[in-house]
């Protein structure tokens, strides 16, 4: 019943809107180190690290069902053009990033003699960065301009292992309980303090294979079921209602919901990692399968902010920075809440014009090549 789907609707509007989330939260932990007055506190700029929980489970779902379907409709996976479509998409932007942050600033920053300190050298960081792992340059130098790549490091060796074991091993569920489970048995270990090791304790924290093979499962799944989806969910209506309210309660009232029970309900790590991750695919086969194309969500300004989603969550950090830099002074000295309004219409509209142009004059260039791979 879904084993042809080329296109899940509605998608890129939730692609645009968990950018936004990033920059909220990357934009009120600057501003209150810079001496702002921040919302920071508030669960709706909170939501950065969940908004890459959101793509983590996207990737994994939208790349299982590519993957599925390809080996069913051929029975092999071509690698190397999967590989080849990732590396246009993905690799030219992040190495302009990584050229932007550790060559082009730091040189430009000296020059102008702006009052900024790169926590790292070029010859410190440039090997983890080719080599997709830039989390542990965070690991090691603290917080920096491109922090935020740590997840695009995530998804590439996510992508480089997926596809060979789809390719070689024919029980596709076993392997996505398999990675799933092996993941989960990890995390137990890390908050059982049986496994004690800073890296090793960073690095399977980091790296969420757990996202992704739940929003495998949830590919797989659609796949293969015979279940009308539609007609399920219009019958479980209230169960889905139920599952999008603690979603939106988890966004939006975190805080709230803390205070009046008395608890944090949210704080334990089986939420964040598996439950937070199921509730991410209900809402990505809600609104990919469920929901008509003509729902709200399904219009050009949301699908373009989608498109450009890639760019705006590689962009922001740089953009908040120059806004921070340039207009600190001025907006220090408005009122807090005018001064929250005009800083992020700046950092909204320059991060925006600065992804829409990237891939107009930039990313398009790349694009052009992967649609002469064949499918």
């Amino acid at each position: 019943m879904y084993k042809n789907i080329s296109f899940f609707p509605n998608l890129n509007a939730f692609r645009f809107f968990a950018a936004l989330l990033v920059i909220f939260h990357h934009g009120e932990v600057i501003r209150a180190k810079n001496s702002f007055t921040s919302f920071e506190h508030i669960s709706f700029f909170q939501n950065g690290s969940t908004a890459v929980k959101f793509f983590f489970v996207l990737s994994g779902f939208l790349i299982s069902y590519l993957l599925i379907k390809e080996k069913a409709a051929k029975n092999t996976i071509s690698i190397k053009n999967f590989y080849l479509k990732r590396v246009i998409r993905i690799w030219p932007l992040y190495f302009l990033l990584v050229a932007i942050g550790i060559i082009i600033f730091p040189f430009l920053f000296n020059i102008l003699h702006i009052n900024y300190t790169f926590p790292y050298h070029i010859e410190q960081v440039w090997l983890l960065f080719v080599l997709f792992l830039p989390s542990l340059v965070t690991f090691k130098f603290g917080s920096h301009l491109l922090e935020p790549l740590w997840s695009i490091g995530v998804e590439e060796w996510f992508y480089i292992i997926w596809a060979p074991l789809f390719k070689w091993i024919n029980n596709k569920l076993a392997l996505i309980l398999a990675v799933f489970l092996i993941k989960v048995i990890l995390l137990i270990f890390c908050f059982n303090n049986i496994i004690t090791n800073t890296l090793a304790v960073h690095l399977i924290k980091t790296f969420a294979f757990e996202s992704m093979a739940i929003g495998a499962l949830g590919a797989y799944l659609l796949y293969h079921t015979n279940i009308n989806v539609k007609a399920w969910y219009k019958k479980h209506v209230f169960v889905n209602y139920l599952l999008l309210a603690t979603l939106i309660g988890y966004f939006f009232f975190r805080s709230t919901c803390i205070a009046l029970l008395g608890f944090d309900i949210f704080s334990h790590w089986v939420f964040s990692y598996i439950i937070l991750n199921i509730l991410f695919l209900n809402l990505i086969v809600y609104v990919g399968v469920v929901l008509d194309t003509r729902s709200v969500f399904n219009n050009s300004f949301l699908d373009y902010g989608g498109k450009i989603s890639y760019g705006i969550y590689m962009y922001h950090m740089i953009v908040i920075f120059v806004v921070i830099h340039l207009g600190k002074n001025h907006l220090l000295n408005l009122d807090p809440i005018l001064s929250f309004i005009i800083f992020y219409s700046l950092v909204l509209a320059g991060t925006f014009l600065t992804a829409h142009l990237s891939k107009k004059y930039f990313e398009d260039f790349f694009m052009k090549y992967r649609s002469k791979l064949n499918s």
